[in-house]
């Protein structure tokens, strides 16, 4: 009888609804994220908690590319083309640096280089708003106000686009998309697309009004380490419009297949 007994307190005591009664007792009390202050204290806590930014993070965060860093061959010349640009800031506000240019082999001078510093900020889980200024080393010495998007469109598609407003007066913009397809871990190949346009004509640029130019093409990466990776690639370069009819009249070639090998590296 008292064997009965026993075999019964313990089943009663070990049971499921037992076990948690008992557990509900003992938890604390705050939300799991707060578990904290039941150990340290609420105001040692409210302490800690204020060096966190509400954007995601304790510590900025920066990044340095080259994203194109090329040598590009055609019938008439060789050109050492630049594409680079880098950030410092948080998930919702960066600053962002941005440049560009390219220098003729043959010639040995700087054809074209721009440089960009832009304010960016997150409006959606993809896309930036940047604002800034862009000042054109060569040709010209222009400044520019700036005002664009960067970010990640559908089917992972990287878009830049931008729209500029010289001193001058003269508006003009760029469009860039390009994709990483992943052929195997380290082989990508990275079909490119960039558009160029201007509001009017601009004679000193030799720039007409409308689609000035469009550069389409194909580059095929072998990636050493994420960082570091060379890379081919084929191009097809048109000029479209006015600008066709300045390029042609001067002599030069308004749409050039381009050979290039060049080297992609961040940091």
């Amino acid at each position: 009888m008292m064997f009965r007994s026993t075999a019964i307190a313990l089943v009663t005591l070990f049971s499921p609804a037992s076990i948690t009664a008992a557990l509900a007792q003992e938890a604390p009390q705050s939300p799991p994220w707060h578990q904290a202050d039941d150990i340290y204290g609420e105001d040692a806590m409210a302490e800690a908690r204020k060096g966190i930014q509400a954007e995601g993070g304790a510590q900025p965060a920066y990044m340095i590319m080259a994203d194109r860093l090329e040598v590009q061959f055609t019938d008439d010349e060789d050109t050492l083309l630049w594409d680079g640009q880098g950030w410092y800031g948080g998930d919702i506000n960066k600053l962002w640096i941005k440049t560009e240019g390219d220098v003729s082999l043959d010639a040995d001078e700087v054809e074209e280089a721009e440089v960009q510093a832009l304010w960016s900020r997150a409006y959606s889980r993809y896309f930036d708003l940047q604002a800034g200024l862009r000042y054109d080393l060569e040709p010209g010495g222009r400044t520019h106000a700036v005002l664009g998007v960067q970010g990640l469109a559908p089917y992972w598609f990287e878009v830049d686009a931008a729209a500029f407003l010289s001193t001058d007066g003269d508006l003009t913009s760029r469009i860039e998309a390009e994709y990483d397809l992943h052929l195997t871990q380290r082989l990508v190949l990275q079909p490119r697309a960039e558009i160029e346009l201007s509001a009017q004509n601009i004679p000193e640029l030799e720039t007409g009004s409308g689609v000035t130019g469009v550069n389409t093409g194909v580059r095929l990466r072998y990636d050493i380490r994420r960082e570091f990776g060379p890379y081919v690639g084929v191009e097809w370069q048109s000029a479209f419009g006015g600008t066709r009819d300045i390029i042609e009249a001067a002599g030069g070639e308004a749409d050039q297949a381009v050979f290039l090998i060049g080297l992609r590296a961040w940091y």
